[in-house]
């Protein structure tokens, strides 16, 4: 009885932490990545798997944890995105844009480290992964005009063909305790359990039901939760006095199926897709360090985002949305990511950084870089800067800002032949965080 007592608390802890935590907007240059976790991360567009200057090595290259000394960490983000849909040539009262209303999130985050030894450092980050989060709430204003009269009755039919808003929330929780070993000097190797909580809604997507082997798990049934996990390795070289190596990789985090939308999701379930990331870091003068990154994410490993959309378009019977050849993101193409960071130390408290990070987008403009994608539409540059300011007690105070450049997705509709769609993203933020010496 005592036991299942304390399992109450802890799953009660765990999701309320998870609401503090999720975060609602697609993000750049990863899909629904995130560019960067911690402060030094967000200063830097990323560039950080051979930069070891915070404790947030869990979400990022494990084996960088040995070279932080004993700290707390503790930021939040403010993420204003901005997202607009268009649809030109159907012939229909079809023909609208619509801009997405959920403008502004605060991210928080979490990190620490204790160094055990002199070969054995312990920590644990907390981050979340963005989301594929948006909402529409533009109709044709014309009642009756919607494409499933059985479950929106004469309602004005919505972007999406359905009735009422439309979009999706899906917000990504990870939890990873982190172990870092130094093998040899200046020579260590991570590992960090990645311990995840999803929580998904989808609203306004009637339209796409009577494709469904599921019809009534596609839409409006509220939040769900999944739990999975997975686990990321890596390895941080400081070769010399100039020159940081690192490496990490993350297998894929297997999740639990969404019990309520098994009937949207391509085998029920959104998996997050493995990933692996390459960094160096170049002291050049005193100063200054230079930092490039290579990622690589395999969205097409995963049924739900590489599945074409087309699947279930051509072929329902064969293909019905929520089977594990049914429609998915069409992000058929596994994404590669560059990463430039730049810092400088102006004086021995301030340090001002930089960075810019460009993300080859996973599908091109066709048709799957629309319809579903209108729902998670996804920049591909930015740019950041920011500072961290050194307390005479040694602690920190950290500031990033950060602009997605705007761009645009467009391609013809599937759900209106002949029409063309685009999406038109753009993204502002600003964070601070605070670290605490231990």
């Amino acid at each position: 009885m005592q036991a299942n007592i304390k399992s109450a608390h802890l799953v009660r802890f765990f999701l309320t932490l998870f609401s503090l935590l999720t975060t609602h907007t697609a993000l750049a240059g990863g899909g629904y990545f995130s560019l960067g976790y911690g402060p030094i991360a967000r200063q830097m567009a990323g560039a950080v798997t051979a930069v070891a200057e915070d404790a947030f090595a869990g979400s990022s290259n494990p084996a960088k944890l040995s070279a932080v000394s004993d700290r707390f960490e503790a930021g939040a983000e403010l993420f204003n995105p901005h997202r607009k849909v268009e649809r030109t040539g159907s012939g229909t009262p079809f023909d609208f844009s619509s801009d997405s209303k959920n403008s502004l999130f605060l991210i928080p985050e979490f990190a620490y480290v204790r160094r055990m030894n002199d070969q054995l450092s312990l920590g644990v980050t907390v981050y979340a992964n963005g989301g594929l989060n948006s909402e529409y709430n533009d109709s044709t204003g014309i009642p009756g005009t919607n494409l499933n009269p059985a479950q929106c009755g004469t309602t004005p039919g919505n972007f999406f063909g359905g009735c009422y808003e439309a979009g999706f929330d899906l917000a990504q929780l990870i939890v990873a305790p982190t172990a870092a070993w130094k093998i040899a000097p200046g020579h260590s190797i991570g590992i960090s359990p990645l311990l995840t909580v999803q929580r998904f809604k989808s609203f306004g997507l009637q339209a796409f039901a009577p494709t469904s082997l599921y019809p009534d798990k596609v839409t409006n049934r509220g939040y769900d939760y999944a739990f999975g996990g997975g686990v990321r390795i890596g390895w941080y070289g400081e070769i010399n006095s100039w020159l940081n190596l690192g490496a990490a990789y993350s297998t894929k985090i297997y999740m639990q199926d969404f019990d309520k939308y098994k009937g949207l999701f391509a085998e029920g379930s959104f998996d997050i897709p493995s990933n692996y990331s390459l960094g160096v870091a170049i002291k050049p003068v005193t100063g200054w360090l230079v930092a490039f990154d290579v990622q690589r994410i395999n969205f097409g490993d995963v049924k739900a985002l590489g599945n074409s959309l087309l699947n279930t378009l051509t072929n329902p019977v064969a293909n019905p949305l929520g089977s594990a050849s049914g429609s998915g993101f069409g992000w058929r193409r596994n994404q590669t990511n560059y990463k430039l960071g730049i810092a400088y130390a102006a004086t021995p408290k301030l340090t001002l950084r930089t960075g810019f990070a460009y993300g080859q987008r996973p599908n091109d403009n066709d048709i799957n870089a629309v319809s579903f994608s209108l729902l998670t539409p996804n920049p591909l540059r930015q740019a950041s800067l920011g500072f961290s300011w050194k307390t005479d007690q040694g602690s920190e105070f950290h500031m990033a800002a950060s602009r997605f450049i705007k761009g645009t997705y467009q391609g013809p509709s599937a759900l209106f032949p002949g029409a063309m769609e685009s999406v038109t993203p753009y993204v502002n933020t600003l964070s601070a965080a605070w670290s605490w010496r231990l």
